[in-house]
């Protein structure tokens, strides 16, 4: 290759890098436990004892957020059947304005759990290549499913959907730091052939030591606005044209989780 055409392949590769949305690659591992964890809020089992703590610091989408308003953090473990994710949350005004699950749900507080069965990446937003689960503090879980076609107007639109058995969650608050909760959760893992209607265990993945998976955790953060204030994450997103807000559409953004061995 001469230098012309050397130099020219490293500008494109850079005009990549700048344009496309990278996050960063410090990932996360998962403890094995052979103790089934109970989820009830009050994260006592051993394997919390070991797991990492990993900060939910990443401003992604709207204001700035104090330690007065939001601190987060979070740990992974996983048995053969699930993925289980504890969350400390710290938060002064806890806000679920809409009774139906599936009304702007990004705009209450929730969580956001972002899973890539086989780390593969790609587009994901209106299929099940990577999954979106947001969890409500009434502990239903919406995410995007397949376009579906209005039949008065013939034409696609959002299909948001409930998937409630993919996640098992429950939160209690602290009885000695008023804005502290804890938030322990039991994620059923399932690979991109997933379909609505299907088998419920057709397309479920049994876990196994050093499987790799995308992942990445976030909190929507609303005080009282009509809209969420604020959209805090677990990864830094590099974005593309100032929007860091992918985690919803692309699966490319998010880290990887390795299950540690047992």
């Amino acid at each position: 290759m001469n230098i012309k055409k050397y130099s020219m392949l490293v500008l494109a590769l850079l005009g990549f890098f700048q344009t496309n949305a990278l996050a960063s690659t410090k990932g996360f591992e998962a403890t094995f436990t052979d103790i089934e964890v109970v989820i009830d809020g009050h994260g006592q089992e051993a394997v919390w004892q070991q797991a990492n703590w990993y900060p939910l610091d990443q401003l992604i989408l709207g204001q700035p957020v104090s330690n007065d308003d939001f601190t987060g953090r979070f740990q992974l473990a996983w048995d053969n059947n699930y993925l289980y994710l504890r969350a400390e949350i710290s938060d002064d005004i806890l806000i679920d304005r809409y009774a139906d699950p599936l009304l702007r749900y990004w705009d209450d507080d929730c969580l956001e759990i972002f899973i890539d069965e086989d780390g593969s990446g790609g587009e994901h937003q209106n299929n099940f290549n990577a999954f979106a689960y947001h969890v409500a503090l009434d502990n239903q879980v919406a995410d995007i499913g397949p376009l579906k076609i209005n039949k008065q107007t013939n034409e696609q639109e959002t299909n948001f959907i409930l998937l409630n058995d993919h996640v098992s969650s429950v939160w209690q608050r602290s009885t000695t730091a008023p804005h502290l909760i804890t938030w322990e959760l039991a994620i059923k893992i399932y690979s991109d052939k997933f379909k609505i209607g299907e088998n419920k265990d057709a397309s479920r993945v049994s876990l196994k030591e050093h499987k790799k998976l995308g992942f990445m955790l976030a909190y929507c953060d609303n005080d009282g606005s009509e809209e969420r204030e604020s959209f805090i994450g677990s990864t830094f997103i590099k974005g593309i044209n100032g929007d860091k807000n992918l985690g919803y559409k692309t699966a490319d953004v998010f880290e990887s989780l390795i299950l540690k061995a047992k």
